[in-house]
């Protein structure tokens, strides 16, 4: 939102400065984004020609002598037509940089002739489009003075950056209230309108729509015999500072409404109008060719303002070519209606066009201001252009009921902090137009027209704040609780913590992929339902809410792969969703290796052979990934329970399930199905594991936070090895979990070191070989000690899986 100094004071009596005024709006929460104090144009003088010769080397340029005032002529060398002995401009000396050509002078030598500066034309000082010729001041116009305060090109323009809740800013005026309700002047209430009203309107407008919120109200009238030609020159130049070309009094007079008033307006060639006018949906297949000299296919999402020819404006967007208005035009119909914010922003999303109205009508403009702004629209219509006005008609309004809200002044300390008066937040409230009634603690505020952005207390509370001043607000420390803090954190954030620091260690890095996929990659990894189909997708391959984290991870690898980089070991830990409700929403730990990334390095090297290096990944990386996890988030180990197999989108022979008890799965891990990797278009050696975080139970709450102490041991560590044989079904886990149990008091641990399959163990059997680690705690075991220990593990053994030891 752009305006300039003078414009502003125009509806603001104050004395300050233009540094004072900037400050403050951007303290009542109008953020000054660009200030142009039009100091580009103060090397420019105004300079008289006293002589004007023909070049000797040119026909058409001249070599002027020009006074600037100081008494010393200059030579300058000018090709303009109207350069001539006593013609008055403006003239730019060596070192000026002129805005409309981007160039700073010098002198330099313009075929043999020395050329000191130059005198400009309109265009070179971005005034208009003017290039005919130098600028031709009147002859009493005072040489030797500042060009841009002769010419009010002096009056600096600020850019502010409006919040889209901040409609009623979208005005000059608007802040002008904000900035006299602030205290940094008085408001100046414009006079009414006042101009004589012949006949009446003889075009009907009839509102056609399903829904009265998409139009809800339009004024109109007519005016006879008007001369539309240039706006004045105080128009135009206020329209040009502000970056919008004058193009004829009837088109700058809506463009001046639409910023000076918030208020944008249409003006119809009434003469070009056939029959009356009808507010509807558009059909499909209809077309309008609009003021952008562009033609814009419409659909009945649009609403419309249509005449028996067919469409003539896109509402509250853009008026239509055929109707709009020349310079000879006679007969002209004003509108001002309103339109519906949210059917506003669609349409022109949908259609691409950004224009300021559309601007203003889909942030919501004063619908108390639709009659008063075509009066004024009216009134600066005879102005500038003559003529006669009929009566107005208004068709659909209903008025407009103010929104009341029941407000505590106390309600500021509380929210903000600041002590501020109920005088002083009722002068606030009132400067800002709020109507205050009441004398109490407790008082009622009815919300203006002009601010749909208001709907309660807190408003209200911005309101004052932002007036009364954010700066006022004192940082203070937070308090101390003068003792140790409790847990601030949820079990489930810590456990994301963790998970992620378990994996890092782990030699993965960290990725953030899309939370949503397309559906065919949502079914192969088991969603796809209807629930969780996105009604407005950014993309079509991200229609569905993701069901797995494992597609944007493996995608994720492959455009690494693609692009050189094909070991990978990349980890997400954050929510996958099994249907709408919250409790379908999981928080999941999920990661992917490829190529040689395991843990112990990644490449191939000579002396890493031997401890894997450059060996490809497997599902043993995958299951170390996912139990490092489990272990980090807290669980026993012990507990844990591998079961071979997974969902289908795994490899059925090389995966694994993670479960606590028969019911409760903790995760999934394994190499993938190549038709997984084909329809994801993914290729290498690839493994990965999920991880249910939230699935994980929590500990058993105890009395007190305090850690057990440190107890060790003192007697050494004994070891023994055992081989059972077993049927070929037989799982080493289950054979682990049964000779653990033997004693978990001295039993501190069981591993896995050797499997061996032969013809001397018989047809379908197998050797496990295990080491029991075994911990005396009291006392140095005996032999008698560890030979009973011995038999309850080979007891136990042989009764859950029916191995015998081996011989």
């Amino acid at each position: 939102m752009k305006f300039t100094l003078s414009w502003l004071k125009e509806h603001l009596e104050t004395d300050a400065t233009l540094d004072e005024i900037c400050e403050r709006l951007t303290a009542i929460g109008l953020e000054v984004e660009d200030v142009d104090d039009k100091a580009a144009y103060k090397p420019f003088v105004i300079a008289k020609v006293l002589t004007a010769e023909k070049h000797p080397e040119a026909d058409r340029l001249k070599v002027l002598m020009v006074d600037a005032g100081d008494g010393k002529p200059v030579q300058i060398v000018c090709g303009a037509p109207n350069a001539r002995a006593g013609l008055v401009g403006a003239l730019a000396r060596p070192g000026t940089y002129v805005p409309g050509i981007d160039v700073t002078l010098a002198v330099g030598k313009i075929r043999g002739v020395e050329s000191h500066g130059m005198m400009c034309s309109e265009k070179e000082l971005n005034i208009s489009d003017n290039h005919d010729g130098i600028i031709d001041l009147p002859a009493d116009a005072p040489v030797g003075t500042s060009f841009a305060a002769y010419a009010g090109l002096d009056d600096p323009v600020v850019e502010i950056n409006l919040t889209p809740n901040r409609p009623d800013c979208t005005s000059i005026f608007g802040i002008a209230r904000d900035l006299a309700a602030s205290g940094l002047g008085k408001l100046k209430l414009p006079k009414a309108p006042d101009f004589k009203v012949e006949g009446d309107t003889p075009v009907e407008v009839k509102i056609v729509l399903d829904d009265e919120r998409l139009c809800p109200g339009f004024a109109y009238r007519l005016v006879r015999g008007v001369k539309n030609g240039p706006s004045p020159k105080w128009m135009q130049q206020r329209l040009l500072a502000i970056g919008l070309r004058p193009i004829s009094a009837l088109v700058d007079v809506t463009n001046y409404m639409t910023f000076d008033q918030g208020r944008p307006m249409h003006v119809f060639d009434a003469d070009k109008v056939k029959g009356d006018l009808v507010v509807r949906r558009a059909r499909e297949g209809e077309e309008i060719l609009a003021l952008d000299t562009r033609t814009y296919k419409l659909n009945p999402t649009n609403v419309i303002i249509a005449d028996d020819n067919g469409p003539e404006s896109i509402g509250g967007i853009m008026g239509g070519e055929h109707s709009g208005c020349d310079e000879a035009t006679v007969n002209v119909l004003i509108e001002s209606a309103l339109w519906d914010p949210i059917n506003i922003a669609k349409t022109g999303r949908s259609h691409g066009i950004i224009t300021d109205a559309r601007y203003r009508f889909e942030r919501g403009v004063d619908p108390e201001y639709m009659v008063p702004g075509l009066e004024r629209t009216t009134e600066l219509v005879l102005e500038m252009c003559g003529g006669t006005a009929a009566a107005a008609k208004v068709t659909g309004y209903k008025g407009y009921v103010n929104k009341v809200v029941d407000f505590p002044f106390s309600e500021v300390k509380r929210l903000t902090g600041l002590t501020v008066s109920n005088e002083e937040g009722r002068e606030i409230l009132t400067g800002l137009g709020f109507e205050v009634e009441g004398a109490g603690e407790v008082v009622t505020v009815a919300v203006p027209s002009w601010r749909p952005d208001i709907d309660g207390k807190a408003d209200l509370v911005e309101e004052i704040m932002r007036i009364h001043g954010v700066d006022n607000i004192k940082p203070e420390p937070l308090p101390s609780a003068g003792a140790v803090n409790g847990r601030i954190l949820t079990p489930l954030q810590i456990r994301t913590r963790t998970a992620k620091r378990a994996l890092a260690a782990r030699g993965m890095l960290e990725a953030v992929t899309w939370s949503f996929i397309s559906h065919e990659q949502a079914k192969l990894f088991g969603g796809g339902s209807h629930a969780l189909r996105l009604a407005n997708p950014i993309a079509a391959d991200m229609s569905d809410m993701r069901p797995s984290l494992l597609p944007g991870l493996l995608a994720a690898a492959q455009r690494n792969a693609d692009r050189g980089f094909g070991d990978v070991a990349i980890f997400e830990v954050s929510g996958t969703y099994e249907n709408d409700t919250p409790e379908g929403q999981r928080r999941v730990a999920a990661g992917i290796r490829r190529g040689t990334a395991s843990l112990a390095g990644a490449g191939r090297m000579w002396s890493n052979t031997a401890k894997g290096g450059g060996k490809a990944v497997d599902i043993y990386d995958a299951k170390a990934d996912a139990l490092a996890v489990l272990e980090a988030c807290g669980l026993p180990m012990g507990n844990v329970q591998i079961e071979p197999g997974a969902p289908a989108w795994y490899h059925p022979g090389r995966s694994g399930t993670i479960k606590m008890g028969p019911k409760v799965i903790l995760g999934y891990f394994g190499e993938f199905h190549p038709k997984t990797l084909e329809a994801l278009d993914v290729t290498g050696a690839l493994t990965g594991f999920e991880v249910y975080v939230d699935a994980v139970p929590e500990p058993k709450k105890k009395a007190t936070r305090t850690k057990p102490a440190l107890e060790l041991s003192p007697f050494q560590m004994v070891r023994r090895d055992f081989a059972f044989v077993v049927d070929k079904t037989v799982e080493a886990g289950s054979i682990v979990k049964a000779a653990g149990s033997a004693d978990r008091r001295l039993i501190t641990g069981v591993n896995v070191f050797d499997v061996f399959e032969g013809a001397s163990l018989g047809e379908g059997r197998k050797s496990v070989a295990i080491e029991v680690l075994i911990q005396p705690v009291e006392k140095t075991l005996t032999d008698e000690d560890f030979e009973a220990l011995t038999k309850k593990v080979i007891a136990n053994v042989e009764k859950s899986t029916g191995g015998i030891l081996r011989a």
